[in-house]
């Protein structure tokens, strides 16, 4: 009796680990599409600038886009893709007399957490649950991402440059699970009759934000691809 308890037990046990890594890499999987993203580097954050005129953006125009993919090994055997959103829950541009963008803050609201690509309600609803859940973005405590921008370079250097027709570089600190670093990504930003119109498509490392499953790098994380890819497109005026 005692051994089919056992048996049991580590059956439901074994089913809640393969449940968690196909939560797990359904979001943080290698980003296959990727390819057509920049893949970024994480260093110590920057200090912030605070000057200039605020042009909010328009949260209805804004939005951040996901998009993972899953596989076994290197070779991604059984692959598949799956892409979501996130909703722009505040944000704004600071610029000065010239309309050249010097700062800017803007925050994701993680509770928002949409995957669009699966017509099963009801397995979407627990994956969702699950990635909001203590084991990956603990939303509770940390409900919401930050991207507060540091620097704002008109030149790009396209060598090697997977977005074409970048126009700016632009440097911020992103904020995750309260975790702060620097990155660098290419954008095309435009202006047009007051308004100002970025977008930016880049990769980073999570796990450099600490965003692991169960804030861990243990032999269940090592079925997760630490790559996680985001759009994001953003509308700013007075």
């Amino acid at each position: 009796m005692y051994s089919l308890t056992f048996a049991i037990q580590n059956y439901k046990n074994m089913k809640k680990i393969i449940l968690a890594f196909a939560a797990a890499s359904t979001f943080f999987a290698a980003c296959n599409s990727s390819s057509d993203a920049d893949k970024v580097s994480a260093t110590d954050a920057q200090e912030v600038t605070t000057s200039g005129d605020t042009l909010n953006a328009n949260i209805a125009e804004s939005n951040v886009e996901w998009l993972a993919s899953k596989g076994l090994g290197k070779l991604e055997i059984g692959k598949t893709q799956h892409h979501g959103t996130f909703k722009l829950q505040a944000g704004y541009l600071l610029v000065d007399s010239s309309n050249a963008i010097t700062g800017g803050k803007f925050t994701i609201d993680i509770k928002s957490l949409k995957t669009d690509d699966m017509t099963d309600t009801a397995y979407t609803h627990k994956l969702e649950g699950h990635l909001l859940s203590p084991d990956f973005f603990n939303v509770d405590t940390f409900a919401t991402a930050t991207l507060e921008i540091t620097a704002v370079s008109n030149t790009v250097d396209t060598v090697g440059l997977l977005m074409k027709d970048a126009t700016h570089t632009i440097t911020g600190n992103l904020t995750l699970k309260n975790v702060t670093k620097s990155i660098s990504f290419p954008a095309k930003v435009s202006q047009a009759n007051g308004v100002i119109t970025a977008d930016a498509h880049f990769t980073f490392d999570r796990t450099q934000w600490n965003l692991s499953y169960g804030n861990d790098k243990s032999f269940k994380d090592k079925f997760i691809h630490p790559d996680v890819t985001l759009k994001i497109h953003t509308v700013c005026s007075k």
